[in-house]
């Protein structure tokens, strides 16, 4: 009996030394788990588009030009880069509804010059049609070849399913690395989406999507007119940092060439965010060049980014 309270009282001390010995290391783990949390921050990336006030692309500027903030909060500029060499990806994607359909052949032509103009052989295309529904013609690709034989294949039907387009091009451009670029020829009306407005920015700003909307207008002064898909479709440019054209002026071919020059001459900023104000979803991004004059200078790139992950996933 005295045998066995000697034993149980030496594993009693034991335990004890184990106790202090990990109250001793506990600090030390903290620590690790401290300095982890620290250095697991996500570097962001701003790609930016200047201009002057007669709209001629602005391409001499600095890393000591830029200011940068997110949320109103400064940032340092940790990667600068001009005409950014990184590979592009590029989903071309085509309305072929009835109220566009009669232009089908010739946006076919423009668009054929346009990936033989754009693409080097770092990037990549894919092309799109929707009407009812959503088609991939020609998965991504830097042959010209596959492009243009998607193109042959472009049909027609009634409805328009511009958002679901959006939300879909933009989920399969966020797989991607480099810059991630999606062009939309459409008059804006949508008709036939599941996917709303709102998921549609949504799905572009999380994939990183800057959007190119070519507004092919069927009738100038038509009374049946998609004033507000027209609208939506120059907002989606704007929030995303991409810029909408308008095939009237000029022509699709013209527009098409206004694309290739705004993706060639981008800045990229890259910065690792500080001094974040918690509990935020969505961090606005604001460029500004302090050295100009108010007003001399158009700044165009994405508005923001978000920090959480969507709610659901379609």
């Amino acid at each position: 009996m005295q045998a066995s309270i000697h034993s149980y009282g030496g594993l009693k001390k034991c335990w004890r030394v184990s106790f202090q010995a990990l109250l001793a290391l506990a600090p030390l783990t903290l620590a690790a788990q401290e300095l982890t949390l620290h250095v697991d921050v996500k570097l962001v990336n701003v790609f930016v588009n200047v201009s002057d006030q007669n709209g001629t692309l602005a391409t001499g500027l600095t890393r000591e030009d830029f200011a940068l903030f997110e949320d109103g909060r400064p940032q340092q500029i940790a990667v600068f880069e001009r005409q950014s060499e990184l590979p592009l990806n590029l989903t071309l994607a085509i309305d072929t509804s009835g109220s566009v359909q009669k232009d089908m052949a010739e946006e076919a032509e423009a668009a054929r010059r346009f990936a033989h103009a754009l693409l080097r052989p770092q990037d990549q295309m894919s092309l799109l049609q929707f009407a009812t529904e959503v088609r991939e013609l020609t998965p991504f690709t830097n042959k010209v070849s596959q492009i243009e034989r998607g193109l042959d294949r472009l049909h027609g039907n009634w409805a328009t399913s511009l958002y679901d387009a959006i939300y879909l091009a933009s989920q399969k451009l966020g797989a991607r690395e480099g810059r991630k670029a999606l062009v939309i020829v459409s008059d804006g009306d949508d008709t036939a989406s599941s996917a709303t407005y709102a998921e549609a920015v949504e799905a572009a700003l999380r994939n990183e999507v800057m959007i190119y909307s070519l507004i092919d207008v069927p009738i100038e002064a038509s009374a049946g007119r998609d004033l507000g898909g027209e609208h939506a479709l120059i907002t989606l440019a704007e929030q995303t940092g991409g810029k909408s054209f308008y095939v009237s002026d000029g022509g699709l071919d013209k527009a098409f060439v206004r694309v290739s020059n705004d993706l060639r001459t981008q800045y990229l900023l890259s910065y690792y965010p500080k001094n974040q104000e918690p509990g935020r979803g969505f961090r606005h991004i604001q460029v500004t060049i302090p050295r100009a004059a108010p007003k001399s200078f158009s700044i165009r790139h994405r508005t923001g980014y978000y920090a959480d992950t969507p709610a659901q996933t379609r």
